[in-house]
């Protein structure tokens, strides 16, 4: 019987691998060079020394860290399913899906983009009489809702609309954003394109009126019995368990404009109380399961996160096609898909794209075990994220799933689901967020879940197709960059400090190179601290003329430079592949410093105070709107650093104006003294300096040539030359 998928093994890995090889060789001759020549008292005296073996620490460091990233390039595999022999084999004799889509503030993720998200997933190429959407509402809001059920009655209108055309993508905000009356050829009428256009309109503008004004229209309250569950008492950590069906599929009267089944649409905003801790995302995902149990109990669950909408169709067969694989379905835990953003500028200013993560290094973990399960675009077996372990005579029964509802009211069900998503329900003896469902007690919840999964015997699958499976929104600040950067950073490096670390959980039960590529992304957060000392040091030993690297005519000065150009050519090469610009690759490397030395800095910090228990875990949610200001300069690839004093720009500024001040510090004095042997022996230094002045240039434009509202605020430049000023006394002093 022929294969629901296949795999196949990226070649040209001999090179990769001779590549390897020279960098572990270069690595081991820096190495021995700094402990082979560590400079004695004539060399520089004592703090030369210091400033030497510093050096050999965050070399040995990056060099551990290089090690580790190997794992997710030794053996990347990609997967190919085949949907047309699911549906040769099985027909519409499919499992049921119930797909979740989680929001918290309707503020920061507004409510016209969440419902967008939800009739994505509805509109699936799949039996509507078998999926069942779930919205997780954190935020409580009667807006929300109000948005959700504004959807339900789109729907009748959006989905006959995608079955007849077989339009892609699903989500209305980006269908229409890309299409146009001039292009729709014999895809569907003018005027019915221009009718169902206008529908959407109404309905955008009607939820945002309601946003804006911060209130339902009263005429609009009356049309379903849910909007009575606000009243004046409920607040966003005070309120009662919500649980509202707005299109029950087994309902014959509920039918599209078609007379063809709507999937069943479920509002669920979960019990909360102030003296109750409530999980963030992993606790909403766990209430979902066990309210879903009672409505639908699908075998198969798909969660998304709100920003996200579905770009192909067809992604629920294509996840099928390794469930229902009959050699090895029944080993496949979860399916991941990869995270894509459509609103990237074409040369990615702030670095957002995922590319060389999806193309390559979740492919390399697919070879050696399974990708991570990354939180959002992922299908799971209910069983199995239910905490079920796995054993060879495992045998999946797919009729499970409610299809019907004999002798039971709606409104009993409902009743029956809030007593699930109480917020008392895990108190009374219970394992969930230990040993049921998703797990507690780390930012990123989704990491230490899927690893839990895999430990238990499951493989998991990355499927990566070429009309990416879902699209989401990139961080369209700085500001906004920086804050996801170190909630992930944060969240990978408190798994390294807690039980489950993958050397520690993981000893035994998967292999040693899966482990190690869960590692590398705990090291993001721990990096930051060679990295600066990496950027600080050489810096200002240029500008007090202290040698820190061999001189250009020393043979030894070849492993040294054979290392950064060898690996920036390889990640140029990688990048490339991946489909990214030039530009779009230097940015990116002015975002891996940006990123180190703040947002991965800050990470550091917070998990340290949260490990000592001097402050408790929090989650940012990263905004998913900008003013149209912003949105400008974005599109102009201008960086946006905006009126904010954060920290974080007092960093960035201050590298940016102590790599500038210590490079014409030091060619000053080179080119004063007419010595060509200072210029040999601080060589390495000056370019390394020179990297740094280079990758700054749009941060000292908005010190001191921008006048937008995105530019450095002047208290920040102001701050950060106060603290780069000692470095220019030092220089003075040495020249005077």
């Amino acid at each position: 019987m022929e294969r629901l998928f296949a795999t196949e093994r990226l070649r040209a890995r001999a090179l990769y691998m001779f590549y390897a090889a020279t960098v572990a060789t270069a690595i081991c001759l820096v190495l021995y060079y700094r402990v082979a020549f560590v400079p004695g008292e004539a060399g520089g005296g004592r703090a030369t020394s210091w400033l030497w073996l510093g050096m050999l620490a965050a070399e040995l460091w990056f060099g551990v860290c290089w090690v580790v990233a190997q794992s997710v390039r030794w053996r990347p595999v990609r997967r190919r399913a085949f949907s047309d022999r699911l549906a040769a084999r099985y027909g519409d004799n499919l499992p049921c899906v119930d797909i979740f889509v989680c929001t918290a503030d309707p503020r920061s993720e507004p409510p016209s983009l969440v419902v967008c998200a939800v009739l994505s997933v509805m509109a699936y190429n799949y039996p509507a009489d078998k999926l069942s959407v779930y919205l997780s509402d954190d935020g409580c809001s009667a807006l929300t809702f109000y948005a959700l059920w504004e959807a339900s009655q789109f729907a009748k209108l959006w989905l006959p609309f995608c079955r007849k055309h077989s339009i892609e993508p699903r989500s209305p905000a980006a269908y229409f954003s890309e299409s146009e009356m001039g292009k729709l050829g014999e895809l569907c009428s003018v005027q019915e394109w221009s009718l169902l256009k206008e529908s959407y309109k109404g309905m955008t503008e009607r939820i945002d009126c309601a946003v804006l004004l911060g209130m339902v229209p009263e005429q609009i309250r009356a049309m379903h019995k849910g909007f009575y569950e606000w009243d004046s008492g409920i607040t966003l950590q005070n309120h009662q368990p919500i649980v509202q069906v707005l299109i029950d599929r087994n309902n014959p009267t509920v039918v599209d404009n078609e007379g063809s089944q709507l999937p069943t649409l479920v509002y669920m905003a979960r019990e909360k109380r102030p003296k109750c801790h409530h999980n963030f995302k992993a606790g909403a995902m766990n209430a979902l399961i066990r309210v879903s149990s009672v409505i639908s109990n699908s075998p198969i669950i798909l969660n998304v996160d709100c920003d996200v909408y579905s770009n192909n169709s067809d992604s629920i067969r294509d996840a099928l096609c390794f469930f229902l694989d009959e050699k090895m379905g029944h080993k496949v835990g979860f399916v991941q898909c990869p995270q894509n953003y459509t609103n990237l500028t074409k040369n990615d200013i702030y670095g957002n794209s995922l590319n060389v993560i999806n193309e390559v290094e979740l492919c390399g973990m697919d070879g050696v075990g399974g990708p991570a399960y990354i939180g959002t675009g992922c299908f799971h077996r209910r069983e199995i994220i239910s905490g079920r372990s796995f054993s060879e005579d495992y045998k999946q029964d797919w009729e499970t799933g409610i299809m019907e509802k004999l002798g039971e009211h709606m409104n009993e069900i409902e009743e029956q689901a809030k007593s699930l998503a109480t917020c008392d329900y895990e108190c009374n003896n219970t394992q969930w967020g230990r040993e049921v469902g998703v797990k507690y007690g780390c930012p990123v919840e989704d990491v230490i879940t899927g690893l839990a999964i895999q430990c238990r015997g499951w493989v998991s699958v990355y499927f990566n197709p070429a009309r990416k499976a879902f699209l989401g929104l990139a961080p369209t600040t700085l500001a906004q960059t920086l804050l996801q950067h170190r909630r992930f950073s944060e969240g990978n490096f408190s798994i390294l400090l807690s039980r489950y670390c993958p050397f520690l959980f993981g000893h035994g039960k998967v292999k040693l190179w899966l482990q190690m590529g869960y590692c590398t992304y705990g090291l993001w957060a721990p990096s930051s601290l060679p990295t600066l000392y990496y950027i600080f040091v050489p810096s200002v030993g240029l500008l007090c003329r202290i040698p820190l690297f061999p001189e250009l005519t020393s043979p030894w000065i070849l492993p040294f430079a054979y290392l950064p150009a060898a690996m920036y050519i390889y990640s140029l090469y990688e990048a490339l592949s991946c489909g990214v610009t030039l530009k779009g690759w230097w940015n990116g490397q002015r975002m891996w410093v940006i990123k180190r030395t703040t947002s991965y800095l800050f990470a550091v910090a917070d998990t340290i105070f949260r490990l000592l228990g001097l402050s408790a875990m929090a989650f940012a949610i990263t905004p998913k709107v900008s003013d149209e200001d912003q949105s400008r300069r974005y599109e102009q690839e201008l960086m946006e650093f905006g009126p904010s004093s954060s920290l974080e720009f007092v960093i960035v500024a201050a590298i940016a104006l102590l790599s500038l001040v210590c490079l014409a510090g030091g060619l000053s004095w080179i080119v004063a003294s007419g010595c060509t042997a200072s210029c040999l022996k601080f060589f390495l230094q000056i370019v390394l300096c020179g990297a740094l002045v280079a990758i700054n240039v749009p941060v000292y434009e908005a010190m001191f040539i921008r006048n937008d509202r995105g530019r450095m605020a002047p208290g920040v430049t102001l701050t950060a030359t106060g603290l780069v000023l000692p470095a220019c006394l030092i220089w003075a002093n040495i020249v005077l």
